[in-house]
């Protein structure tokens, strides 16, 4: 099996560049499943039932979030009934969402957990015993199972990589849009990514207008942020093989496509 895992998705030209080479990747590379981070897909945070189903008729077949997942409230409206649609698991019990999925591919089953750092970030949960759980309840439940670290710094990233090490079929960082050149299958057999980097405007920070960046950094000023929706394209991802006998992660490709 080919999963593919893409990076966070950053507003409308984010959305329009990942419908474009998610289709032609699947095609291209033979893809059965695409997992996307959609945290930032309306209007560089958070998202709305428009975003929401701009990634799935754009390819999207399951997706994570993070930090900015509340940041528009009319998530409220579709959270719980999104079958696919997680956010980090960390978040304190009665959070509306859920934490992980199960998606039914052919004669396979792929578990998608979502987690969120704490270095540098809100106060959640530990993700380590978090994960812990999430394992123990979805013991049975799937032949694969990748997650979404959602965290700030590579150590920690690493850390629980390394933790989860031979647990898991794949874990991708998320959050920081910049991808990570470190592509590897772990020691044990998961396959591992710091960052996965974004899709979005290529010559910005961060997805974000530059001039806003600079203006914020030399001033000390607080700024509005503002998508960049001109000029070219960069899509980030990986994509996990699998063999299909032991489930087993045999090799993962690093995707930069910089129009």
């Amino acid at each position: 099996m080919r999963v593919m895992l893409v990076g966070d998705v950053i507003g409308r030209p984010g959305r329009r560049a990942f419908r474009e080479y998610v289709q032609k990747l699947r095609r291209e590379k033979k893809i059965d499943v695409v997992i996307v981070n959609g945290e930032n897909s309306a209007a560089g945070k958070g998202l709305t039932r428009t975003s929401l189903d701009e990634l799935y008729s754009g390819g999207a077949d399951i997706i994570t979030t993070g930090n900015h997942v509340w940041d528009k409230k009319d998530v409220m409206e579709f959270i719980d009934s999104e079958p696919f649609l997680i956010r980090p698991a960390n978040y304190p019990e009665g959070t509306p969402g859920k934490g992980y999925c199960l998606y039914p591919f052919k004669a396979k089953t792929i578990g998608v957990m979502n987690l969120s750092g704490r270095t540098f970030m809100p106060a959640l949960d530990c993700p380590f015993q978090k994960a812990e759980e999430l394992l123990k309840e979805m013991q049975g439940q799937c032949d694969l199972l990748f997650l979404d670290f959602h965290a700030e710094t590579t150590s920690e990233k690493m850390a629980l990589g390394f933790y989860l090490d031979g647990k898991i079929t794949g874990l991708v960082g998320t959050h920081t849009h910049i991808q990570t050149a470190d592509e590897r299958i772990l020691p044990r057999g998961t396959a591992y990514i710091t960052d996965l980097g974004m899709v979005g405007p290529w010559n910005s920070v961060l997805g974000v207008k530059t001039d806003k960046i600079i203006y914020k950094f030399t001033t000390g000023l607080p700024v509005r942020f503002e998508v960049e929706e001109a000029g070219p394209q960069v899509f980030s991802a990986v994509i996990v093989e699998t063999d299909d006998k032991t489930n087993k992660a045999v090799g993962i490709e690093r995707i930069l496509i910089t129009e």
